[in-house]
């Protein structure tokens, strides 16, 4: 894992990075905001949030509005493990 991708999210972020890139994987296609809310236990508007401001920082792209369009824009390699 690069250093600098590390340090450019925080700990929850790259959690919720991890979780994106293993739902796509096993599931065959991204999460819904309620797949996170459910993994992470935390209320719709946190995890609206935490979508929004991924997004913003680069690391996902998605349709707003539409249901799951989140892509991750970093690899495997720059990304926690999953806890």
């Amino acid at each position: 894992m690069s250093r600098s991708a590390v340090s450019n999210y925080t700990p929850k972020q790259g959690q919720y990075l991890a979780f994106i890139y293993y739902y796509s994987k096993v599931m065959r296609q991204p999460p819904a905001e309620s797949d996170f809310q459910r993994y992470f236990q935390v209320s719709p508007p946190a995890v609206h949030q935490m979508v929004v401001t991924l997004g913003e920082r680069g690391f996902i792209s998605r349709e707003p509005g539409k249901a799951r369009t989140i892509q991750l824009l970093l690899s495997r390699e720059e990304l926690p493990d999953l806890e």
